[in-house]
């Protein structure tokens, strides 16, 4: 009985590792950098920046030596209790494409950063918006690329992913799953040819939107109380019927999301009950990252010690053909379990590093979103940037 369920278990954990690697090297194929020449591009780059003075100059200053673009740049400065506000109007003394926006309070019922980028919106004045984190830096083409891209495939939102900068241990070993996750469970073929909001992917760093579809669809203000606008932002453009896709940035932006351990686990967990950890998805993303993503590790490097430990006493298998089955089982499974890490590694500028600790990377990020779900069922806040949101918004 032992024996059968253990042998279940290794088969099982071989198709759910296998699944997501045949699901990322199709994706690989079809996520790409934005290619193409814009015609008459014009962009509202809009930024909302609270105490941002380490980012916000090196930020919009990228943004101003965008190439083949007509663009003005919004900054606002949600309440900010550093010089954020003071920079940006230094800035704009030196450089009239440069505008800033302030706000003092935020309304019940908002969540800051949605709040900001509503308000830049109706200050904006050209016919793309392009919603930019300040600690993005865009290379100069990114701009002209990204429109162009949006012409092509005539598509309402466009998000890119930027090369993510990790320095400290836990954003090596976490932030680089943003890609693996991605890539390894949304089917991008279908996203392409549907509106559905099941398919809704973005990342809430860089988001390019049509400004008539965006105000028709209600914008950032149909989102008020998301923390995960990445994910709810493209999921409000498909219920009202709008396309909308996602392409590699890795080579045009760049950012650096948090700063340290602590940061990496309070900015993951903050949103994490509107991704991963719902009250629906989370057991099933548990046992699926465990099966495919930690077991094959374990389970492979236990295959080869009693490989080793029966050729030393000259030992043979009871069941030779069920054992050879095991075992490719097993190998095949930690293969595939590594691979979209390794490919990653070259693709997106990954540390070496947070590839081969992938297992300890998967059980961290298992750990924050049951922390995150947690809070949630206990009724615990959610504090972000000095503020605290009802732990279920």
């Amino acid at each position: 009985m032992m024996l059968a369920i253990v042998v279940s278990t290794l088969f099982t954990s071989c198709v759910c590792a296998v699944i997501p690697a045949v699901l990322f090297l199709v994706n690989l194929r079809l996520y790409k950098p934005p290619i193409g020449e814009a015609v008459d591009a014009r962009v509202s780059v809009l930024i909302p920046a609270r105490n941002e003075e380490r980012n916000i100059a090196a930020c919009v200053e990228s943004v101003l030596a965008s190439r083949d673009v007509a663009l003005e740049v919004l900054v606002l400065d949600d309440a900010s209790s550093d010089r954020t506000g003071e920079i940006v109007r230094e800035l704009a003394a030196c450089d009239a494409r440069v505008r800033l926006v302030q706000t003092q309070s935020l309304p019940a019922g908002w969540n800051g950063k949605q709040r900001a980028c509503w308000l830049l919106a109706q200050e904006a004045r050209l016919p793309l918006l392009l919603f930019l984190d300040a600690d993005v830096r865009v290379a100069p083409d990114a701009l002209m690329r990204c429109v162009a891209q949006m012409q092509g495939s005539q598509v309402a939102l466009l998000s890119g992913f930027p090369r993510q900068i990790t320095v400290g241990g836990m954003e090596k070993l976490l932030l680089p799953l943003i890609h693996f996750v991605l890539l390894s469970f949304l089917p991008m073929g279908q996203m392409r040819k549907t509106v559905k909001p099941s398919y809704a992917a973005g990342c809430g760093q860089f988001f390019l939107a049509e400004r008539k579809v965006y105000f028709a669809s209600g914008g950032h203000g149909g989102i008020r109380e998301t923390r995960h606008d990445g994910l709810r932002l493209p999921e409000l453009f498909r219920r009202c019927g709008f396309h909308t896709d996602i392409c590699d940035l890795t080579a045009l932006a760049e950012v650096r999301m948090y700063e340290s351990a602590d940061a990496v686990w309070q900015g993951l967990a903050k949103n994490a009950t509107e991704g991963i950890a719902t009250p629906v998805r989370i057991v099933p993303f548990t046992v699926l990252l465990v099966l495919g993503q930690m077991l094959p590790v374990f389970a492979f490097a236990a295959w080869l010690a009693l490989m080793v430990e029966m050729t030393v006493i000259g030992a043979t298998f009871d069941q030779p053909r069920l054992a050879a089955a095991v075992g490719i089982a097993v190998v095949l499974a930690f293969v595939a379990s590594y691979l979209p890490r390794l490919l990653a590694v070259r693709r997106f500028r990954q540390p070496l590093s947070s590839a081969v600790l992938h297992p300890f990377g998967v059980a961290m990020l298992l750990a924050v979103q049951w922390y995150a779900f947690v809070r949630q069922v206990l009724g615990k806040p959610v504090t972000w940037r000095a503020r605290s949101y009802p732990s279920g918004g």
